[in-house]
Formats: C-alpha cells, sequence, structure tokens
C-alpha cells in the first residue's frame, strides 16, 4: 500500500472512530485503530510533527483494558507491567474497567508556566523519564484518545532532527528554558524555546516579551554572566550557537542617540569601536560557540560581519568587579560567585556516574580545557570515537556545572549519550563508578585524538638496549598514535618484565596506563579448606585448612596437603566458593593405572522419562593390574572405597541371598590404596553384591559390570579407568552420601571483624603488591624462545607519572556466586604522596610529589550502595561532599574514610613559579623524549 492510500485509510479509521464515540467502541475496536493510525503517523513522522506526553500510568491502564480480551485466564497474564484490575467476571477473570478521562497531572510541576508565551503555557517536571513516566503519542492518536477520553492537559512537543548528520528524528520534550536580562532596565523573564529555533526567533521574542523595536535591540550569548559571543546571526540555530539549557541571554537596548549600545556607562558606537574611556578586549567568537571570554586570547579580530568589541568583564547585576581566579595560575575563573559547587540530580540509580563526573569536572587541566574553544581539536572521523559527540556532551555538562549559582543541574543529556555509546550503562541499575570513569577517559581520549590518521608503528624488542632508551621508544610511538588532553594529562607509563621458568627468556615491554588499580591485601598467604578422601576405604572423608602463597603454584598446595598429614598451575585461579578435594594414595601406587568412580542418580527430564547424571564428588582408587581385569575385581575395589560411608548398622548384603551378608574381605587387606588383581578369583563375587556399575571403555562404549557373569576387561589401551556408579533409591537408603555432596568451600567469609574493619592498610602497602612478582597462568605468554605457552612470571615497575595520578583500590571482587566487597580502610596520603622511590626511571627532574584533590567514596554493599565524591576547591583551599545535587563542607580529617574507592591526585608544584603544566610535558614528551 502507497504512503497516501495508507494515509487515507487511517484518516477515515479516524473519521469513522470520533463518530462512533457516542456509541462507544469495544476495547478490541479501540485497539485496533489506535495500532493502525500509530504505526501510519510514525512512519510518516516528519520534523515540525506534534508529538503529545501521556501519562504511565493512564496509558498503562488503557493497554490493560483494551488488551483484556487478548489476556489467558491466569493471573500471571501480565508480569512486568503495572496492571489495574476491575470487576470479575463468573469465572474469576479480572475485567480492567474502562479508563476515565486522561489525567496528565502528575506529569505538571507545581510552579507557575516559565514562559506565559510558550505553545500551551504548562511546565512539566524536570525529572521525567519516557518509558517511567509518560509515553509519546504521535498527534493523531492524542487527538482520538482525547475525543473518547477528554480530559488533559495537552503537552505537545514537536519532532526535531538530531544526530550528527541532522537526518535522525527526536521528540524535544525539553526545550531551552533560557533567561533573559535586559539591560539596562534590569528587566527579566524566563522563557522556552526550541533548540533548533533561529537566533531570529529568540530575537522576535524577546522584543514580543519585552515591548521593544527589533532595531532598538542585540542579544548576547550571557554563559556564566559574561559576554560571551554577540549573537547576530539571525538564520543560525540556538543549538548551531551551543546554547545551554538554563543559561542566561542578554537582551542589550541601543541607546535612541547615536544608535549605541547602553551598557552600564559604556557605550559601543556603531563604527565597532569603544568610547576611549571603556576596558574591553576584542574577541573571536568561537565557530562553535563553546569558547568562554577568560580563555581566548585578547589580539584577535572579530568576524561573522560585526566587529564591535565585546565586553567580556561586565556582569549584570554584579557589583564585584574583580575577577575570582578559582585554581591559581590554572586559568580558570568564575565571576562574583565561587563556581564549582553545582551539585548533578540523580536520574536514578546514577550516584556512580555524579560521583565520577564530579571529580573529572573538578580536574583543573579539564576545566580549564573544556571551557575554552577545544570545538577544533575533536576528532570527527575518528573510527574508535564517539564522532565527538561523548566529548561535546561532557564539554556542555562542565561548563553548566561551572557556571554561577547552585541550582542542581540535569544530566539527562550526557546520560543519553552515555547509554547510546556505552550500552552497559543504560538503564537505571547502579554500576561501577570505576568502569564508567575507566570508559570515560578512553571515550573522551579518542574523540580529542589530535592524531588523525594513526602511522603505522613497529616496537622492537629491547634486546639488550638500555632501558631509557627502550622506554622513550615507546613512547614516542605511542604518542605518534594517540595525543590528546587525556593522555597529556592522565597517561603515565610502566615497565612490564616477563621472564620465562624454563629458558630464562627476558622479556621487557613500555605500556601506557591511565590509571593504577591496586589491591587491598595486607598478606601474602591465604587459607584454603580442602577435603581428603582415603582411596582404601580406611576412613571417612576429612577436611583440613591449610596456608598457601596468594601468588603460589599448585604444587604449593600439594606440599602443604602432604605436610598436614604427615605443577605449575597459578593458585589465584583457584575461587573463594570452589571446592577442593585431595586423595591419598600411598607412594607406591605412583605409576598404576587410576580407577576413577563417578556417582550418577536418576533426574526426571520430563514427565514419563528419566536420566541418569552424574552428582558428588568422585573417587579415586589405585590398581596394580596387568592388561586384563575381571568385571569381580572391580566390584571389590568400589566396596572397599565405600565401606566408611555405610551407615551404622547396615553391612552389605544380597538382598536376593541372606547368606551373603557381610563383607567377603578385611579393608586392612589393601590398606595401601592398591589391589592386585592378580590374587582375585572369581569365588569372591560369590558372595559380594552387585553393584550397578558401568565401565567405559577405550571406545567410550559401556560396560555393564552388575550382570552375574564374570567379565573380562582389557585395559592395555587404556591411560585411566572411569567407572559410573548408578545409584538406585534402595543403595541410597544405605550410604551416607552427604560426605560426596557436602564439601566446603576453599574460603568461606564470614561477617568482617572489628578488626578487619579498622586496621588501617598503607596506601604504600597497596603499591608495593601492585609492582611485586607473580606467576602468570600458562596461556597468558608464548616464549618464542621456546615456541611453547609458559607460566612466566611478570614484574611491573613505575616508569613515567603522569600530571594527574587515578589510583583505583580494588574493594570488589567477583566469583561465580557471589560478590564481596573488602571493607578495609586504606590510610592514603593528603599531602606529599611521595612516589620518588617507585618511578624506575631517574632522570626525570619532576616532582614525584603528589597531593590529593578529589575521590570517590562507595559505601554499602554489592549492587546496592552508593556513591558520593569529596573535592577539594583549590582556589578556596577547602573540601566538599558532593552527594548527587547536595553540597557540603567537610573537614580535611574526614576525607579518610573506609569507603574511599577512587583516588585522585595531582602533581605538586615543582618549579618556581609555581605551576605544573601538562602542555609543556607534551611538549617535552614530543620533541626529546628525554628528561
Amino acid at each position: 500500500m502507497t504512503e497516501v492510500a495508507t494515509a487515507s485509510a487511517a484518516a477515515t479509521g479516524i473519521a469513522m472512530a470520533t463518530e462512533k464515540a457516542a456509541k462507544e467502541l469495544s476495547p478490541e475496536e479501540e485497539r485496533v485503530l489506535i495500532r493502525d493510525i500509530a504505526l501510519t503517523a510514525e512512519a510518516n513522522t516528519k520534523e515540525g510533527d506534534s508529538f503529545f506526553l501521556i501519562t504511565q500510568k493512564w496509558w498503562q491502564h488503557w493497554i490493560d483494558y483494551v488488551n483484556q480480551d487478548q489476556q489467558p485466564n491466569n493471573s500471571n497474564n501480565n508480569e512486568g507491567s503495572s496492571s489495574l484490575s476491575g470487576n470479575s467476571d463468573s469465572n474469576g477473570v479480572g475485567i480492567s474497567k474502562r479508563p476515565s478521562g486522561i489525567d496528565n497531572s502528575d506529569l505538571i510541576s507545581d510552579g507557575p508556566a516559565e514562559d506565559a508565551n510558550s505553545d500551551d503555557g504548562v511546565e512539566i517536571h524536570d525529572t521525567l523519564l519516557e518509558g517511567r513516566d509518560y509515553v509519546l503519542l504521535p498527534q493523531q492518536v492524542w487527538n482520538l484518545l482525547f475525543s473518547w477520553y477528554g480530559g488533559g492537559p495537552a503537552l505537545s512537543r514537536k519532532v526535531i532532527n538530531s544526530g550528527l548528520s541532522q537526518t535522525e528524528f527526536a521528540v524535544e520534550v525539553y526545550p531551552l528554558r533560557l533567561q533573559l536580562l535586559v539591560t539596562p532596565k534590569g528587566d527579566r523573564s524566563t522563557i522556552r524555546i526550541s533548540k533548533k529555533e533561529t537566533i531570529g526567533e529568540l530575537h522576535r521574542r524577546a522584543c514580543e516579551i519585552f515591548h521593544l523595536n527589533l532595531e532598538q535591540v542585540c542579544i548576547w550569548d550571557y554563559y556564566g554572566h559574561r559576554k560571551h559571543a554577540l549573537m547576530n546571526d539571525m538564520d543560525k540555530t540556538l543549538d548551531d550557537a551551543n546554547i545551554q539549557m538554563d543559561q542566561d541571554i542578554l537582551v542589550e537596548v541601543l541607546n535612541n542617540v547615536n544608535d549605541t549600545l547602553v551598557t552600564d556607562g559604556t557605550s559601543i558606537t556603531d563604527n565597532g569601536f569603544a568610547d576611549k574611556e571603556a576596558t574591553s578586549v576584542l574577541l573571536e567568537p568561537s565557530k562553535s560557540s563553546l569558547s568562554i571570554a577568560g580563555g581566548l586570547s585578547a589580539n584577535k579580530i572579530a568576524s561573522k560581519g560585526y566587529s564591535a568589541e565585546q565586553l567580556q568583564n561586565q556582569t549584570l547585576g554584579c557589583p564585584n568587579k574583580e575577577s575570582d581566579n578559582h585554581f591559581g595560575n590554572s586559568g580558570v575563573s568564575t565571576r562574583g560567585t565561587f563556581g564549582g559547587l553545582t551539585g548533578l540530580l540523580n536520574l536514578g540509580n546514577t550516584c556512580f556516574m555524579n560521583s565520577a563526573i564530579q571529580c573529572l569536572v573538578h580536574t583543573p587541566e579539564f576545566a580549564r580545557y573544556f571551557r575554552e574553544d577545544y570545538h577544533q581539536e575533536i576528532n570527527w572521523q575518528n573510527p574508535l570515537g564517539m564522532v565527538g559527540e561523548l566529548a561535546l556532551a561532557f564539554g556542555e555538562l562542565l561548563r553548566k556545572l561551572w557556571a554561577p549559582g547552585r541550582t542542581p543541574v540535569a544530566p539527562r543529556p550526557f546520560k543519553a549519550k552515555l547509554a547510546r555509546f556505552a550500552p552497559q550503562f543504560s538503564g537505571y541499575n547502579q554500576h561501577d563508578s570505576q568502569e564508567l570513569l575507566a570508559f570515560l577517559l578512553d571515550g573522551l581520549h579518542e574523540d580529542l585524538n589530535r592524531v588523525k590518521h594513526k602511522p603505522y608503528v613497529n616496537s622492537r624488542d629491547a634486546d639488550g638496549r638500555p632501558d631509557e632508551e627502550v622506554a622513550d621508544e615507546y613512547w614516542a610511538n605511542h604518542i605518534a598514535r594517540n595525543d590528546s588532553i587525556i593522555v597529556d594529562v592522565c597517561q603515565g607509563q610502566y615497565k612490564s618484565t616477563l621472564v620465562c621458568p624454563v629458558c630464562n627468556k627476558v622479556s621487557v615491554t613500555f605500556d601506557p596506563f591511565m590509571y593504577l588499580s591496586l589491591p587491598l591485601q595486607f598478606a601474602t598467604t591465604r587459607s584454603m579448606t580442602i577435603t581428603i578422601f582415603t582411596c582404601d576405604g580406611s576412613a571417612l572423608p576429612s577436611t583440613c585448612t591449610i596456608t598457601v602463597p596468594k601468588q603460589g603454584r599448585y604444587r604449593d598446595l600439594i606440599q602443604a596437603v602432604s605436610n598436614a598429614y604427615d605443577s605449575f598451575v597459578s593458585l589465584s585461579t583457584i575461587k573463594d566458593d570452589d571446592h577442593l578435594a585431595a586423595y591419598k594414595i600411598q607412594k607406591s601406587a605412583t605409576g598404576n593405572l587410576l580407577l576413577q568412580l563417578i556417582h550418577r542418580r536418576q533426574e526426571q527430564e520430563t514427565s514419563d522419562a528419566q536420566r541418569w547424571k552424574p552428582f558428588g564428588t568422585p573417587l579415586i582408587s589405585s590398581l596394580l593390574c596387568d592388561d586384563v581385569i575381571r568385571s569381580g575385581v572391580i566390584q571389590t575395589i568400589v566396596q572397599t572405597m565405600l565401606t566408611p560411608l555405610l551407615k551404622e548398622g547396615i553391612e552389605y548384603s544380597d538382598d536376593s541371598d541372606p547368606s551373603t551378608s557381610g563383607m567377603a574381605r578385611d579393608p586392612s587387606d589393601h590398606g595401601s590404596g592398591e589391589v592386585d588383581t592378580n590374587c582375585a578369583s572369581t569365588s569372591i563375587n560369590k558372595v559380594l553384591p552387585k553393584l550397578p556399575l558401568q565401565l567405559v571403555d577405550e571406545s567410550k562404549t559401556c560396560i555393564d559390570l552388575s550382570a552375574g557373569d564374570e567379565k573380562a576387561i582389557n585395559l592395555s589401551a587404556m591411560s585411566h579407568v572411569v567407572v559410573y556408579l548408578d545409584w538406585t533409591s534402595k543403595l541410597l537408603e544405605k550410604f551416607n552420601i552427604n560426605y560426596l555432596e557436602n564439601l566446603p568451600e576453599v574460603f568461606k567469609y564470614g561477617p568482617i571483624t572489628k578488626k578487619a574493619r579498622t586496621e588501617p592498610l598503607s596506601l604504600y602497602t597497596c603499591l608495593e603488591a601492585f609492582l611485586r612478582e607473580e606467576p602468570l597462568v600458562p596461556e597468558d605468554m608464548y616464549c618464542p624462545q621456546c615456541k611453547e605457552q609458559r607460566q612466566a612470571s611478570k614484574k611491573l615497575d613505575l616508569w613515567r607519572l603522569p600530571e594527574v595520578l587515578v589510583i583505583h583500590l580494588k574493594r570488589f571482587s567477583y566469583s561465580r556466586s557471589m560478590k564481596h566487597k573488602v571493607e578495609t580502610f586504606v590510610n592514603f596520603p593528603i599531602h606529599d604522596f611521595d612516589l620518588t622511590n617507585y618511578v624506575a626511571d631517574k632522570r626525570s627532574s619532576c616532582s614525584q610529589l603528589y597531593e590529593l584533590y578529589a575521590l570517590t567514596n562507595h559505601y554499602g554493599g554489592m549492587g546496592s550502595g552508593h556513591y558520593t565524591a569529596h573535592i577539594k576547591l583549590l582556589d578556596e583551599n577547602k573540601w566538599y561532599n558532593f552527594d548527587d545535587s547536595h553540597i557540603s563542607p567537610i573537614n580535611e580529617e574526614d576525607v579518610k574514610s573506609p569507603a574511599a574507592y577512587v583516588l585522585f591526585y595531582r602533581r605538586a608544584k615543582s618549579d618556581t613559579s609555581g605551576t605544573s603544566s601538562a602542555g609543556s610535558r607534551r611538549a617535552r614528551d614530543k620533541t626529546s623524549y628525554k628528561y
């Protein structure tokens, strides 16, 4: 069907539905009609169309009402959605009542409308979420529902073009909210306007509100209460001019005399030059309108056809004419009020995001960079980036947080970009702030990578060359492909040394790092609980707890078990919730075949089918045998292994022959765990019961060993013998199989002791544990000299430290069934964190002292905790607690706590001027790569 025909059919449906409204359609008729009209409307959506918000509560009620005939007759038919039940019929099936009038009151803000001239004159809440609070309906659907049900109010929103190519459609639920300030009169008003409207339309609206003539007025981007840019390109959209939500627009009235701008005592004539008394600087409006006046050069000429001087230091209604420098020499400043004390609204479990963002926003180098014109550094073509959208969203959010005032910001646009490029952070579940931080740093780097075409680089092996030469070569190769503000500020370099345990080949690389993840551990050993099985049937299984090196090998575990009772795989691969079993076999059995007994029991698969499935811990025995063994001997061995598990007062017996009760032999005959098959004879089987055993031969075929006939089994092609024991219900009654099923965990987490909570752990100790040599699992290294996988040892050393050092404390550990949080108190330095002795490159003249300026905290347990940030405002030299939208001062002694999670350190000033410049570091690294 063509679009014209479809639209015509939809229009006909609307007309028919309207005519039939008085007679009231059936629920099914309503459902089908709305479905068809919605599909047609959405398929033909174009820019400028109207969509309407309708409360999720009412919409769900209507959905339940029109779908009730489609629902099965059970109480769980509406699982996962909000069901509003009405009357019940005689069969007990819920029937949803027809909804009453549409009621959007829960979407409406209690305050007055921001703009009396807006389309609907109604202001909605700032924190509404689509799908949770409201749904968006095409205008045709809204009109039809409104004609049937009435109510309201109508909340209309326009469709706009979005995305980098401007070919995607989006409904602008929250148009820009702008504060209009008139000078010199001092009037003010708040309006709502689409970000896709032009500057000309904003100009017209402002004149209409304040009853001014268009010729009398010019308007300024007054972001941060500074004249940022004259808005005189009437065809430019507000989106292209980078006008932000809740920012100020200065409406400046021209003096009727000589057509000059009236600007609090300073006038600008129409020739573009200020009077001699005026104090002003020339600024070049940014092409992207992202720049801030305080960060631009004062000798650039204005463009865009307007050459008037911009008075950057004028502040409307601010008596203080002095510039407050909030970061000393860092260049970040605000006017008339302390900036940086703006909170972030929690959109629903977004405290993890808010805390990480606040720490980055309050990193001085980033605050300065994103408040200047960084637009030219965006890498639009980088396939590893987000086409600049992440950088723009972060920059926009940072500017809002550094603007004067303390009204909390709702980071909805940033959250939307985050969900688009990192779906793991979509939705409203709690996440790890460190994982988000890692994504942000990497994503911002790729969006802002100055290298547009990455060259191919080939890193050579060290081959005995000096570390300094190899490190500089690796860093040069890295910078050739990765050059951004993130690299300038946050990236360091460490030396990685791998040693093959067989040929002793040493492999050295120098790799970049963005942050350090430090383990929280006091000791180098760990406890393990293991279950010991005897293979000769002489004792019940028993447990023992042993102590082994945390980074040890399996041979250490075996040795520890051996020592407790008179391999090269790393023990770190054993999880705390694993179950370990050891088998006690005398040394004389070494080299013999092993018999592995696997337990099976029947489990119901379907209503009429059962299947034998393995369970419990296998048992092991050693066989002394020739190439052939008889089935009766295997029966004897298995009975011997199971003897300790017999319940008290129960003996082996053959239910068909009372004369066979009791054991045929003393288990001590084979106390060594060995069975001499040459001494076995068929006469043994005449007095022993037949256990339901199945032996798997070399062709993977099962041989039944429970039959009465004696079988000879050929073992010559077998490396070990696998036997299944099928536990019947009658057999289960005679044995205590708890020993086979309920093995203790390697390590059982209990309540955290008071000592564990209070005993401090030095941050230096954590760093030393991170740098300590440790073994890798075998598959982690291929030795080019041995030409095989080897379990190498790995040693890290810090080589080059960044200006801002981010340290992640590894408080969370994950296993297959549980997540654990380490509540250990880490005693981290706030001042003079000295890393001089930990840096392997001794050529550096830079200070290796660091000062803490921010950290994130995690309170509570896994998945249900809460994140905050402690941040030091460097201009005030005061610490603040950032708890989403709530900000409060704290004492420095309260900064440390067991909740500390990610630490942000900044290199202490080292030169006479008191500055520490990431830019000079970048220049140094790009020239000689020498210290």
